[in-house]
């Protein structure tokens, strides 16, 4: 039973009004996605890495690896300029091309976000600890960050 607003008592309506005057003054703000500090903290020990913040990144042309981990045919299909392709089955024999990398900040993507989890936490365990996973993947990159991109 839904109870119409005459069957409530009235104490609670004075407690509702009491509720909305306290917070009517209250500033609610979003976290800033351009804001360095909160890019910081995203990036410290923290194996994912929001596509806002990503954006941020590449907008700013700040010092990082962003690493392609799809088959060359999904690259060729629809990329992000600035990524290296280095696909998954490959990374184990071609890692010695990240070594100039090892303490960079380096991102993996694929293309939802599952084998870029995998290569994240592989390149983790191979001593890369500052690799992170841009949630999913270039497809919702596409549906979010940008739009010209091709779907697939």
């Amino acid at each position: 039973m839904n109870p119409s607003s005459e069957e409530l008592p009235l104490e609670v309506d004075v407690r509702a009004v009491r509720i909305v005057r306290e917070i009517s003054g209250v500033s609610f703000q979003l976290a800033n996605p351009h804001d360095r500090k909160l890019e910081a903290y995203a990036t410290e020990n923290r194996t994912v890495i929001s596509r806002t913040i990503l954006k941020s990144l590449l907008d700013r042309e700040a010092d990082f690896l962003l690493l392609d981990c799809r088959e060359p045919v999904e690259h060729g299909m629809v990329n992000i300029e600035a990524a290296t392709l280095i696909p998954m089955g490959q990374l184990p024999e071609r890692v010695t091309e990240l070594e100039e990398h090892r303490e960079r900040h380096i991102v993996v993507h694929c293309h939802h976000g599952g084998r870029s989890l995998q290569v994240t936490q592989w390149l983790r365990q191979q001593g890369f600890p500052k690799t992170q996973n841009m949630s999913g993947g270039i497809d919702v990159w596409a549906i979010e960050i940008d739009r010209s991109l091709p779907r697939y």
